[in-house]
């Protein structure tokens, strides 16, 4: 039993797919998606972006193929990327078994939007003979004309009951390797039909708030809606729907379950929002030291406080923290215990050099702990 029951969060139980090499749900990680923004056509731009999303730590990344000149590109696409390439298809069957041809590890297609029956069974053929995953996708901006009629308007029910549908038509063929989204721009929307979908069915969940918007509001719509799903154990794989750098997207993916305690990357910093009572430009400090640990994927936490009021406490829960002293002379926590003073010149290149010598010894300890169980 935890000794701090109120950070439990127990994840709903449900099926485990495979995308590519990338289990998600069961007990797996919760993974972190983006998606290119680029022609797929342009297959130097994509592979390009496809790069940028992996540095930044993307476990999955969804490419558009809207026309035959996408699904062309694909192929070379597929073969570069380091992570697994999701093609996102609408109406067109063919491009769906084109991309599955092409080495697309799953295939974001709604079947009931695809035509007949037999075009169904092909992509589905397609999809198994090739291993590619489904994830069905439905969006509260457009829901099937007669569940519109049904329910007057996009509601919780209409989504999942549109998300059902066609989740029968994959059983009925024998295919079981997807997984679901509900997404929806308005955030209660999108929370209550996740929530009833969680109840009705077993399959993984691919979480978002679709059309979120810009990078600050979208941050904050997204961190409510997925951060208010995840809490509640309801979540398999996430993307943050931003019009913004699809890194950004990522950036606040990983942040969302950082905040969360479900899956560290990178340095968490805790910081003040400062005062007068600051004995060094908190804001300024933290905003270089961001920039300059972005490239740490070891997680591990970092508190930087301006004062001695909370100073202590926090550098108390970090593998290292800085707290603010009189005279510039400022103190260093190291694993939570007082370790020496440094001064204001050597401030930033020092927390520097600290943080990515705690990452090269965790990495080595984990090096040497997989070498042992060998």
């Amino acid at each position: 039993m935890s000794l701090r029951p109120w950070r439990d969060i127990y994840r709903r139980k449900c099926r485990q797919i495979m995308v590519g090499n990338v289990p998600v749900g069961g007990n797996a990680p919760i993974t972190v998606q983006t998606m290119t923004n680029t022609l797929t056509s342009d297959v130097s731009g994509t592979i390009a972006q496809i790069r940028q999303a992996e540095e930044a730590g993307a476990d999955i990344v969804r490419v558009s193929c809207p026309d035959e000149a996408s699904t062309a590109a694909l192929k070379q696409i597929t073969r570069a990327a380091q992570v697994p390439i999701v093609a996102d298809i609408h109406f067109h069957y063919k491009r769906a078994l084109e991309a599955a041809d092409a080495g697309a590890a799953c295939l974001r297609i709604n079947p009931g939007n695809i035509g007949s029956a037999e075009r169904v069974r092909e992509v589905v053929r397609a999809a198994k003979d090739n291993g590619c995953a489904i994830r069905i996708g439905v969006n509260g901006g457009s829901l099937e004309k007669h569940l519109l009629e049904k329910y007057g308007e996009p509601c919780p029910e209409a989504l999942v009951e549109s998300a059902l549908e066609h989740a029968r038509i994959l059983e009925d063929n024998d295919f079981r390797e997807f997984k679901i989204s509900v997404k929806a721009s308005d955030v209660f929307l999108a929370v209550a039909a996740y929530q009833g979908l969680a109840d009705a069915c077993e399959y993984p969940l691919h979480l978002g708030i679709t059309e979120a918007g810009a990078l600050r509001g979208g941050t904050v719509k997204s961190s409510i809606g997925i951060g208010a799903l995840l809490w509640a154990g309801i979540g398999d794989t996430i993307r943050v729907s931003l019009s913004a750098d699809p890194v950004e997207e990522i950036k606040v993916g990983f942040d969302i379950l950082k905040s969360l305690g479900l899956r560290h990357r990178g340095v968490r910093i805790v910081s003040c929002p400062s005062c007068a009572r600051q004995a060094f430009p908190v804001i300024k400090t933290v905003e270089i030291l961001e920039e300059r640990l972005a490239h740490i994927s070891v997680p591990l936490s970092l508190s930087i406080i301006g004062c001695v009021v909370n100073g202590p406490g926090e550098a108390r829960e970090t593998d290292i923290g800085l707290t603010g002293g009189g005279n510039g002379n400022h103190m260093v926590y190291l694993s939570g215990v007082t370790d020496h003073k440094i001064t204001d010149d050597t401030l930033v290149d020092h927390i520097v050099d600290l943080v990515e010598q705690k990452a090269a010894e965790i990495e080595a300890a984990e090096r040497a702990g997989a070498h042992a169980a060998q």
